[in-house]
């Protein structure tokens, strides 16, 4: 397996990431009916050919965190699709998932490579208007969030925002090998610009999980990008 960093932890370099990274939001689960919620979101993703989905849960309850991802998982089968989960790393063996999302604040990506080995998958913030978070593309990551491109309303930040233009600036600091998830009001009218200016995913939440029936919607993206 190819080394990723100059400390030697090697990265799951071998995973195709698809075009589109679907973020589930706590706050897009309903309080009321929740699990049959789930289990019906997970499955009609599945069918329509969700492969990679991040779940983030801010509230900091973990029963509930963990009540979720149990349903999840189990909608969405180990070997068909890779569930990320946000954050918290240390939980991801025990649930089941796939891999983690760390940010600043987090726990940095070395150490979660350290705590979940080489065959899961991490990502992290990679950088933004002021370009690259120094020396993070010298970490055991599998992908680099980059944005925010525009503005969202899923995710507070007073971050400025970086637009088709510092998509483009960053690939060209990056190189052609990582892989950049494009984040941060996405549009299906915006991604293939997005693609075009070096972005290998674009990842979205609301304008996939604010629609009645988000299955359909992603089938109405993967069609559009073809």
């Amino acid at each position: 397996m190819k080394l990723c960093s100059l400390i030697d932890y090697p990265c799951l370099m071998s995973y195709a990431f698809p075009k589109i990274y679907p973020i589930l939001d706590s706050s897009f689960i309903p309080a009321t009916g929740r699990v049959e919620f789930l289990r019906r979101l997970g499955g009609s993703l599945a069918e329509a050919g969700v492969t990679l989905l991040e779940y983030r849960n801010k509230t900091g309850v973990i029963a509930e965190l963990t009540a979720d991802a149990a349903i999840l998982r189990a909608a969405l089968p180990a070997g068909k699709v890779k569930l990320i989960l946000d954050d918290r790393a240390e939980l991801v063996e025990m649930i089941g998932f796939d891999g983690v999302h760390v940010d600043a604040g987090d726990l940095h990506p070395a150490e979660a490579r350290r705590l979940l080995g080489p065959d899961r998958i991490i990502g992290t913030f990679g950088g933004g208007a002021t370009g690259f978070v120094p020396g993070i593309l010298e970490t055991p990551t599998d992908y680099f969030s980059i944005g925010p491109v525009f503005a969202t309303r899923t995710k507070q930040t007073s971050s400025p925002l970086i637009g088709m233009e510092g998509v483009r600036r960053l690939r060209q600091e990056a190189g052609p090998t990582p892989a950049l998830v494009a984040i941060g009001g996405i549009t299906l009218a915006t991604a293939a610009e997005a693609f075009s200016a070096g972005a290998t995913v674009v990842a979205i939440a609301g304008a996939l999980f604010r629609q009645t029936d988000p299955a359909a919607e992603f089938r109405r993206w993967m069609a559009g990008l073809g």
